[in-house]
Order: structure tokens, then sequence, then C-alpha cells
């Protein structure tokens, strides 16, 4: 239950759920309360607009992401754990298992073990959807890319059941002290890392956060200052940006939540 209610709630205080949501208070207060519908449609436009925009989205994004930069090359551990949630299920008519922009978390974790830096790629991911056909768990179609990538399915560890970011440590830690394993690489996208890491931790697992899939450059934060039009052109609504914003603010509500859980 808290598992839907962690994914349903939340979309009405995101700006496109929380402006649809305005938008229907308005139709309904339009004959008696002209002047609240249209205060409601206002805020509906302002909401748009904000989330829409470049800088703020990349403003409230790279709080997130820029938290857990390495200073260092990474150093030498025991495994490396790849969270799931980058890829999706070979069914119809996919020709075999997708990527999603999070993606880069699988490709990463394979990287870092042909680096030499662990011995073992832990990949921690159930099925969050019950779907038609699908056995196959995320840990598992993240194995059969990493496979593809040159990682010895010998050095292959699955947490085939977990649904969100605490299931994962809490999960993975069992299979570290099964195999005896300490120190890991934790490997997910940067915006996911804050949160990551402070459940891993809190789990007692010496997790040393490895970052990818940054959506926010600096060099990108630099171009959008460069001119007027530029600075004109990000000031411009955009789906992509909101989608941005909405991923943002979607871990600073995680990270409120898991608080109150007391997972962090």
């Amino acid at each position: 239950m808290f598992f839907y209610f962690s994914k349903l709630l939340p979309l009405f205080i995101y700006p496109l759920g929380l402006a649809c949501l305005l938008l229907v208070m308005a139709l309904i207060l339009l004959w008696k309360r002209p002047r609240l519908s249209a205060l409601s449609i206002v805020l509906a436009l302002g909401l748009l607009l904000v989330g829409g925009n470049s800088w703020v989205a990349n403003q409230l994004t790279r709080s997130l992401e820029w938290q857990h930069i390495p200073v260092a090359e990474l150093p030498r551990s025991d495994a490396i754990v790849v969270l799931g949630g980058a890829t999706r299920p070979q069914i119809y008519p996919r020709p075999a298992v997708d990527v999603m922009e999070e993606g880069d978390r699988v490709i990463y974790g394979a990287q870092l073990y042909r680096q030499g830096k662990a011995p073992i790629v832990v990949l921690s991911g159930g099925r969050t959807l019950d779907l038609e056909g699908v056995s196959a768990s995320e840990a598992a179609d993240m194995a059969a890319l990493i496979e593809l990538m040159g990682v010895p399915k010998s050095a292959i560890l699955q947490d085939a059941t977990s649904l969100n970011t605490y299931e994962n440590a809490v999960n993975v830690k069992k299979i570290l002290q099964e195999q005896n394993l300490k120190r890991v690489l934790l490997v997910t996208s940067a915006l996911h890392m804050p949160r990551s890491l402070k459940i891993f931790r809190k789990q007692g697992i010496d997790a040393i956060a490895a970052p990818t899939d940054f959506l926010v450059s600096r060099e990108e934060l630099n171009a959008s200052d460069d001119t007027l039009g530029i600075k004109l052109l990000n000031a411009l609504p955009d789906a992509r940006n909101l989608n941005q914003m909405t991923r943002s603010l979607k871990e600073y509500v995680g990270l409120f939540i898991y608080r109150l859980r007391g997972w962090l």
C-alpha cells in the first residue's frame, strides 16, 4: 500500500499535476466565484511557466546532482552495486531489453568492472509492474546487458525483489553479508544519489558514491548565460524542463518521506 501511495499522492504537488488540479478548480468555480477561478488559472499558468523554465529546472537539479561528485579517482572496492530503474523489459514489439534515460547506470557499472574497480557486480531491482508474459526482474534485464558488455556471469549477483530504494539497500546488505563483502561503489543516477547514499549508509553499508547519468553539466549551465537570445529561449516553457523539474522535486519529496519513516 505504501508503494502505491508514494507513487500517486506526490503527483498532486508536482507542477503538471498541481496545475491540472488548479484548472479543475477553476472550472468548478467559474460561475459562482469568477475571481477565484481566475486566480486558479493564473496560478496554474505560473506553475507551468516556472516548472518549464530551463534556469529553474537546472538549478534545482544541480542542487542534488552535484552533492557527491567524486573529487578523486574511485578506489578499488569489494563490489559494484547498480540500482535498477534503468530498463524496459523485452516485450513485444521490443526486440531486446531497452534502456531508459537512467540506462547510464548499467553502462557505468560495467565500465567500472572492466576498469578493475571490483570483482563483483550486484544488480538490484525487481519489477514494479506485473506485466503479462514478463517474469524477468530489472536485475535480470541489467545482467543480460552487462554480460553483453563483457562482465562474466560468474561476477554478477542479483537482488530481484526490491521495489524501492530502501528495499534496494536492505536486500543488498543481505547479499553483501552472505558473500562477506564490505566496501561497495554505489552506482545510480546523480539525481538519485543523495537519497540512495543516505539509505545505504543508514543500513551500515560502507558505500562510496559513483554517480552517473548527469542531467546538468557545467558547460550547459555556462552556455545558457551566454547571450540575451539564449536567455530568452531558456525562459520559454519546455516539456523537457518540466520533466526534469518534476524528477528533482520527486527526489526532494522522497528525501522528506524517507526521513519521516526513519530510513535515512
